[in-house]
């Protein structure tokens, strides 16, 4: 299955993935445009998921601004059986957003080294250039582009 669809994303996210035993992880820009997945096996499932990643990470930065005027960029929620780990990236193409889910297989300490290793990958493979930004009313076929890439459509 391709994890990523550009290829400067794919061998720092595989990397990521496996040093951290990730279940699920998602990379999305901050606009919730799909750009890589691992784990999920449905495209209905990764829309939702980006939609909902999106908005935490807005309402998240925006909480954090107004309670001492810096962005919150890392979340993390520690459940019963998984945990999900939110956190923003900085490329050179802008800001990305990580969203990973886990078990009792790793840890939130290692999901947070290992994402600050993705974090400098990241950056160091990502095109200097930043990308077009999709015009809006095309935003559901770019969605519908990337989904049908990463799940093999294409």
């Amino acid at each position: 299955m391709r994890t990523a669809v550009e290829s400067w994303i794919e061998e720092p996210l595989v990397s990521f993935i496996v040093e951290s035993r990730v279940r699920l992880a998602l990379l999305l820009e901050t606009s919730g445009r799909v750009l890589a997945q691992h784990g999920f096996t449905r495209s209905i499932d990764v829309m939702a998921a980006c939609a909902l990643a999106a908005a935490i990470h807005a309402s998240g930065a925006e909480i954090g601004r107004q309670l001492d005027g810096t962005p919150f960029t890392t979340l993390h929620h520690p459940g019963q059986d998984h945990q999900i780990f939110l956190g923003e990236l900085a490329t050179g193409r802008g800001a990305h957003i990580l969203l990973t889910v886990f078990d009792e297989a790793t840890s939130v300490g290692l999901v947070r080294l290992y994402f600050a290793e993705l974090s400098r990958r990241l950056a160091a493979a990502s095109p200097t250039a930043p990308a077009a930004p999709p015009a809006f009313g095309d935003f559901e076929s770019d969605l519908n582009r990337n989904l049908a890439k990463l799940f093999g459509r294409i």
